[in-house]
Formats: structure tokens, C-alpha cells, sequence
């Protein structure tokens, strides 16, 4: 649990400014291809062959709909599901092709839907940003048919890194807690500040280690060595801007998902961390 201003399992402050990212940052600049190579990194671990035809997926908190995109083009129907009325406004600009999406302002506990009628639901980035994780995971999995998949990504604590690298963190964190309260548009001055100061320079230089040999797994900011600077702008107002942040070891996301009545659970172990998926057991 983490105090603050909530209506239900909504923390309204951080609801609101993503609703202002998503607008900012619609994802149409992206490219095609690093799009396409993000989708594949957080979904790495969910099998396609084994949906239904016909199958029914749920968006937990779609944002711009940058993962919707993809998955509706692999799936009968797709519902999203965001809390803020203007990421949807994002999110049914960039999927205006599609004819298999329907959009639902909601918060993840108050998901129109029956329970039991998805074959997949997935919810990445955004239940770390809620006042109560495991109570959200619980409500998301309920929407599942049993045997369906549940994929979720969720900040880490850092289980898997040196000490030092959670004590960068630390200081890191204490800069987002300024850069968070400040208003939207100075918010977003910081971050691309950040961006052009802290992201570009460290990933220039993962990429530079990498060639001549070495292993960048441990550098700071390493994941963003093959990143365009939009997506470094983009997450470092995600990252900084943002006012609620939760971050879980993978036992405890672990932990969470077997209290959803999930099985078969697996995580990737490579970045982006963690990402996992469960089985809904019967």
C-alpha cells in the first residue's frame, strides 16, 4: 500500500498525468521498427499459437495503445481499459484502423467485463502505479477463462543488480519525487533535460563498451543503447514524472500472481524486468 489521494485502486495525481505523457508522447513518431522490437521484448513470453480463434483479449491500462496496436492484429476482439479519458482519446486515435477494439474508462477494479470471458489479459508498466498491486493483478486475472494467459510487467527492486546500482537508484528516485510535483509542462522541460543529459550519454556510451567487448548487462541505462532518443524522451517522463511508483523482487511478484490463482508462471530473464506470465488455474 502507498498513501495517497485514491478513488478506488486509483492514484488520481499519477492517472492524470499520464493522460498528459500519452498526449504529448502518442507513440506515431516512434519507428515501425523499434516498435515492432519493443512489442517482442515484453512479449517474448506469450505463445500466440495457443489463443482460441476468435480469442478475446483485455488491455489493462492501454495508454497511447503502442501494445494494442500489435496485439490487435493478432486476436478476434480487444478490449482496453484506461482510467484516464484522455489516453483513451490517444489510444482510439492510433487504433482508428482497427475494427476488433473497444474502449472502457475504468479503473482496474471496476473492469467492464464479465468475469472468465478473455483469453488474454496483459498490463504492462502500469500496475506498479496503482496504490495496491496485488489487489489490481487479482481483479485482472479474475477476467481471465481458466486457462488463460495473464502477462504483466512491473517495476524491479534491483533483485538481480549489484548494491550499487540501488543506491543510483535511490538518488535517482529522490529526483523523480521533485520532477513529480512539478506542473505538467516543467515536468516534461526536466525530463527531456534528463534525456539529453543522463539517457543519451549513458546509452551512447553502453554502445560504445559493447563494441569493443564488453558486457553492458550491469551499465546504467545500457537498455536504451538501441533505443531512438523518442523513446528516451518518452521514458524519462515516464520515469521521472511520474508521482506513485511501486517496485517489486521477482519473489514478490511471484508471490502476487500465485495469490491471482495463476500456474505455470514464468518470467523473462533478460531486460525489460520483470516481465512474467501465468496460467488462470481452474
Amino acid at each position: 500500500m502507498t498513501s495517497g489521494p485514491t478513488v478506488n485502486n486509483i492514484h488520481k495525481a499519477t492517472v492524470s498525468g499520464f493522460g498528459e505523457e500519452w498526449a504529448k508522447f502518442d507513440q506515431r513518431a516512434l519507428p515501425q521498427g523499434e516498435a515492432r522490437e519493443i512489442f517482442e521484448s515484453y512479449f517474448s513470453l506469450v505463445d500466440w499459437s495457443t489463443l482460441p480463434v476468435g480469442s478475446i483479449a483485455l488491455d489493462v491500462g492501454c495508454g497511447s495503445g503502442r501494445w494494442a496496436a500489435q496485439v490487435a492484429q493478432r486476436v478476434g476482439r480487444l478490449h482496453l481499459i484506461d482510467a484516464s479519458p484522455l489516453a483513451l482519446s490517444v489510444a482510439r486515435l492510433n487504433l482508428s484502423e482497427f475494427t476488433n477494439c473497444e474502449f472502457h474508462e475504468s479503473s482496474v477494479d471496476e473492469i467492464p467485463l464479465p468475469d472468465g470471458s478473455a483469453d488474454l489479459v496483459y498490463s504492462l508498466g502500469v500496475l506498479h502505479h496503482v496504490p495496491d498491486t496485488s489487489l489490481a493483478i487479482y481483479a485482472a486475472v479474475k477476467k481471465l477463462k481458466v486457462g488463460g494467459i495473464f502477462l504483466v510487467y512491473l517495476y524491479y527492486r534491483f533483485d538481480n543488480r549489484p548494491l550499487w546500482f540501488s543506491w543510483l537508484w535511490r538518488i535517482s528516485d529522490q529526483l523523480r519525487r521533485l520532477v513529480s510535483s512539478l506542473p505538467f509542462r516543467i515536468r516534461a522541460i526536466a525530463a527531456d533535460l534528463l534525456a539529453v543529459g543522463v539517457y543519451f550519454p549513458f546509452a551512447s556510451l553502453a554502445k560504445l563498451l559493447e563494441r569493443t567487448g564488453k558486457d553492458v548487462s550491469s551499465f546504467p541505462l545500457s537498455f536504451y543503447r538501441d533505443k531512438s532518443f523518442y523513446t528516451m524522451r518518452t521514458d524519462a517522463l515516464d520515469r521521472f514524472g511520474t508521482k506513485l511508483e511501486q517496485r517489486f523482487t521477482k519473489e514478490e511478484i511471484l508471490a502476487m500472481l500465485q495469490i491471482a490463482g495463476l500456474t505455470d508462471i514464468r518470467f523473462r530473464e533478460s531486460e525489460p524486468f520483470w516481465c512474467a506470465t501465468g496460467v488462470r488455474n481452474g
